[in-house]
């Protein structure tokens, strides 16, 4: 029954659109696309599937794709009915998100990539992260009199853009594992762009919250606030200039992007802010690169949990909360019992005490990456927790004795807003790539191209030091601020069993922690695992989410001696879980979806 549905759902979809050459359906969308007859919004999606948000998820046979919108699933999922592989569903979806959810991601920000080869068996990472223009400077995020400049006041305007990098990430991926036509994969972008989407809740509700911000610049009003009333919930928005850039894109690649008028269109609105000018130059934008860098492997039992390394620093706090956390017998103590997350919480607070003093862009500063993944100093680490007691002092570690590295703490702030893509495709390549633009909306400038811009060098440290050290993450020229980004993919027995990641700022590492946990241990489902209420403590206080047990939680915590809020959180895990079948599911927290056949 569910495949029947299936298929029903892609005859609706894919092939009732008139063809793109027809430029007489730009003003009559079909009605897909109108909300006339099916919308494509999640709860209408899952109803029309049969799902439920709780402890169900969508199974398959042959190949499965999450993502964060709706549209972006389906766009992606077209590309693999066809035979096309995870890298070519990617861009499809990818390219349409930049549309749909242009508060999250977009061609005018970063990724991060894991690629599962299967037919080599390799897992490698793209690092498409953002670079610091070649002008920018250690100190640009300070006032004159040397006192940092508050958060919103460096991330809205030109200076806190960093060259983005996620389109070139997509052309390199879809290059090399790619085998459908490049022009075939922005088909729906292009479409959407020209003849409207419908406004999602989300999108709807980030515009309410951040109106005012959005307000300060003339077109990021224009679009997001007609009339200067927020965008509602299902009210189609068409965005030409986007769909424009797409059709260069698929027609040309991405040359004009990075040397041609769209970057020159960056340039010049990055400049054009006069209230908060940026350094970006053409030159950084010819000069970019996507780098292949080995992923961050760690054993976990019978599983082997591969992530991305620096200048991520998700990969690495990941594998070490996984190791800290091994020699505790987890699956008997359960997800409800208070000692379960004091160990987790704990395990955090060391990966989170390592990460913001050694973790930052390693082409430019010297990074202790075996140290930090040793099994003897994560041992070390393990050995502090005690099960039921909190664990004081926590500091930082020192992963190789011969070698000091004395680099100051960094603060840096990482704000949540961000997007992720989990695909399995019929030939068992697997795809974890997370997106984002940082905060939401970005640094608030949307380009004549019709993308917002990043404001990730705000993900730098504001100060280049501290009590006399250098900050590893501080400010520099062409280098890569860290991020906490952590798309996972987790091996047994050489091949992929789990594929995840999710948005979430800092939070992100925990987010995905929880989930591998709830999967490697609890035996959840993955709808059951990306659902599951979070408990996060970072740098020493304990914020739980409501949950029919996190009264008993905070009480347990509290008498254990740790601070203790209570918060709503919006993780946005997007999961796939392969055993005898191939299963996804999305975060009920935001409006991902998974399709599969």
């Amino acid at each position: 029954m569910r495949k029947k549905i299936l298929l029903v759902f892609f005859a609706l979809f894919f092939f009732i659109q008139p063809s793109y050459s027809d430029d007489s359906i730009e003003d009559k969308p079909p009605e897909i696309f109108t909300g006339t007859s099916v919308e494509l919004d999640r709860l209408e999606i899952q109803k029309s599937l049969n799902l439920k948000e709780n402890g169900k998820f969508v199974s398959s046979k042959n190949w499965m794709i999450v993502t964060a919108n709706a549209y972006a699933s389906a766009a992606g999922a077209k590309i693999l009915q066809s035979g096309g592989t995870a890298a070519d569903a990617m861009v499809a979806a990818q390219s349409v998100l930049g549309l749909v959810e242009p508060e999250s991601s977009g061609i005018g920000g970063g990724s991060f990539l894991l690629w599962y080869d299967g037919l080599t068996g390799k897992t490698i990472t793209l690092d498409g992260r953002e670079t610091a223009p070649q002008n920018s400077t250690s100190n640009q995020f300070q006032n004159s009199d040397g006192t940092k400049m508050k958060f919103f006041d460096a991330v809205i305007g030109g200076l806190s853009v960093g060259t983005p990098g996620t389109l070139a990430l997509m052309y390199e991926a879809q290059k090399r594992w790619g085998n459908q036509n490049w022009s075939k994969l922005f088909e729906d972008a292009i479409f959407l762009g020209k003849n409207g989407f419908l406004v999602s809740k989300k999108l709807s509700s980030s515009i309410e919250r951040d109106k005012d911000r959005l307000s300060k610049i003339k077109k990021t009003k224009e679009y997001f606030l007609p009339n200067g009333k927020s965008l509602r919930h299902k009210h189609l928005l068409k965005n030409r200039a986007y769909a424009n850039t797409m059709q260069n894109i698929a027609n040309n690649g991405i040359d004009n992007f990075y040397r041609g008028s769209v970057a020159q269109d960056i340039i010049n609105t990055v400049s054009n802010y006069t209230l908060n000018p940026g350094f970006l130059k053409i030159e950084d934008l010819n000069n970019y690169n996507v780098i292949e860098r080995d992923p961050v492997c760690v054993n976990y039992k019978v599983y082997d949990v591969c992530g991305m390394g620096p200048p991520s620093s998700g990969g690495v706090a990941v594998a070490q909360i996984l190791k800290i956390i091994e020699p505790y017998d987890l699956r008997s103590l359960s997800f409800s019992n208070p000692v379960t997350w004091q160990i987790i919480g704990d395990a955090t607070r060391l990966a989170f005490a390592d990460r913001d003093r050694y973790l930052a862009d390693s082409d430019f500063v010297s990074i202790p990456l075996s140290g930090l993944l040793n099994e003897n100093y994560l041992i070390g680490r393990s050995n502090q927790i005690k099960a039921g007691i909190k664990t004081e002092n926590i500091v930082s570690g020192k992963p190789l004795d011969d070698i000091v590295y004395d680099y100051g703490i960094d603060n840096s702030i990482e704000l949540q807003s961000t997007t992720h893509i989990s695909i399995l495709d019929q030939y068992g390549n697997a795809l974890s790539m997370t997106s984002s633009i940082e905060n939401a909306f970005g640094s608030r400038l949307m380009t004549e191209s019709g993308f917002l811009l990043n404001n990730q060098l705000t993900d730098f440290s504001f100060n280049k030091e501290v009590d006399g050290r250098l900050i590893a993450n501080r400010l520099e020229p062409g280098k890569r601020p860290r991020s906490s980004m952590a798309p996972t993919i987790v091996l047994k027995d050489g091949k992929p069993v789990i594929i995840i990641g999710t948005p979430g700022g800092s939070n992100i590492i925990s987010f995905v922690v929880n989930a591998l946990v709830a999967l490697m241990e609890w035996d959840m489902n993955i709808q059951e695992a990306v659902s599951h209420p979070h408990a996060i403590n970072k740098w020493g206080k304990f914020e739980i989410e409501n949950s029919p047990y996190s009264a008993k939680l905070a009480s347990s915590l509290e008498e254990m001696g740790y601070e203790i809020s209570f918060r709503n959180y919006f993780s946005g895990l997007n999961g796939i879980l392969i055993n005898n079948e191939i299963m996804g599911g999305s975060d009920p927290r935001r409006e991902g979806i998974a399709l599969g056949n």
